[in-house]
């Protein structure tokens, strides 16, 4: 069974164009080629990676990030509660009024103290700066190397420069061990940051970024099964591009190093809209959709590569609208903003509890547009409002 199912998953019809096989692509004289199994070795690299990047956040970021000045919030603990815990673990983070009134009845709290303690216990399970600089930090280093590597590994290549060049004598083009342990270690990172998916930092965009290490994984296997390497260079050296510049802005930003950040983060935009949204279908899909079957019949690897191209294109335009209203709020305020993908720490006064306590007082009381002030000493309806009361209607 297992052998009729390899048989037909390999047939050469749907990895390579007509009239070429397996065979052709075999090593010899001196020239080596391509060969799918060649990926396995990404798995066990894969997890050294794992294993790397846990030293590194350790021994690396977390001294960096106590140099550089980070800190963080200090946070309230929440009184155990059986009733609220349970709620919290089983049924969401966020439950709604009417609930969270029942909730109070049942713990005999106050409408303010339920809603308090889900905003302390939510805050809680958000990873602290330490957590997300470390992070950032090892991503940084990698999306650097990779990407000066990658152009070191390139620079001299004639399809960085035509990327039209990348299909002469497709798929007769022999593997340079350069490229091949580039493209191998780019996999081994993503393969790696699936493992991790668990442990790292949940951001608004989770599920996006989920399906861009999928694609891109998949992307990567099958362009180098299909012997696409040219093409699937480029593509992965367009993506480390701005990737590093991202990641710096994030050091800063969690350093509160906030010109820097600023500045690292209009020159990410810029580089990321140039590379994404403008030589991305410009240069790699217009030649993989076209000049790619120029002198060849389609084949379905052709559909198929260039529907995953799409995929990551559509991830693009997603992620430069998040940028984009980043970047508005930049030139409205002067300054940056949160990551409007990331999850902030909410304070003890979020929700709208008490939101008439956010009026001026005076002595204690409430200034009211039309209500006179009420000098001298605390009235009692001042005094209830001050302790966190309403007065009765």
């Amino acid at each position: 069974m297992w052998s009729s199912f390899s048989e037909w998953f390999w047939q050469e019809r749907l990895w390579l164009p007509p009239n070429n096989s397996w065979a052709a692509l075999e090593d010899r004289d001196g020239l080596v080629y391509a060969h799918p199994r060649d990926m396995l070795a990404a798995l066990p690299l894969a997890l050294a990676l794992v294993v790397m990047r846990f030293i590194f956040e350790r021994f690396v970021g977390m001294p960096l990030s106590r140099l550089l000045g980070v800190r963080n919030h200090a946070r309230r603990l929440v009184k155990p509660n059986a009733t609220l815990e349970k709620y919290f673990l089983t049924e969401g983070w966020k439950p709604k009024e009417p609930q969270m009134a029942l909730l109070a009845a049942q713990c005999g709290l106050t409408l303010q103290q339920t809603q308090r303690w889900f905003r302390r216990r939510r805050n809680q399970d958000r990873p602290c700066l330490t957590k997300k600089f470390c992070e950032a930090s090892w991503r940084f280093a990698f999306y650097l190397c990779s990407f000066f590597g990658g152009l070191s590994v390139l620079y001299h290549e004639s399809w960085l420069w035509t990327p039209a060049m990348c299909w002469d004598s497709y798929p007769n083009q022999p593997l340079k061990p350069a490229l091949y342990y580039w493209y191998l270690l780019e996999l081994s990172f993503y393969i790696s940051l699936l493992i991790t998916l668990p442990f790292d930092v949940k951001r608004k965009d989770f599920k996006e970024q989920v399906a861009h290490h999928f694609v891109t994984i998949i992307l990567i296997v099958f362009s180098y099964s299909s012997n696409l390497l040219r093409i699937g260079s480029l593509v992965l050296l367009l993506h480390d591009a701005s990737d590093y510049l991202l990641e710096a802005g994030k050091m800063f930003n969690y350093t509160n190093r906030r010109k820097v950040c600023d500045a690292l983060f209009i020159i990410f935009s810029l580089v990321f809209f140039y590379t994404r949204l403008v030589l991305f279908p410009t240069k790699i899909l217009y030649t993989t959709y076209y000049e790619s079957i120029a002198e060849r019949s389609p084949f379905f690897g052709y559909y198929f590569f260039n529907v995953l191209l799409m995929v990551l294109q559509l991830l693009h335009v997603f992620w430069s609208g998040l940028i984009l209203r980043m970047l508005c709020s930049f030139l409205k305020k002067g300054r940056m903003e949160k990551d409007v993908r990331s999850d902030v720490e909410e304070s003890d006064s979020s929700d709208g509890e008490a939101d008439q306590g956010h009026l001026p007082l005076k002595n204690g009381a409430t200034h009211r547009p039309g209500a006179a002030p009420m000098d001298g000493p605390r009235s009692r309806l001042a005094g209830r409002l001050a302790n966190g009361h309403t007065p009765a209607t």
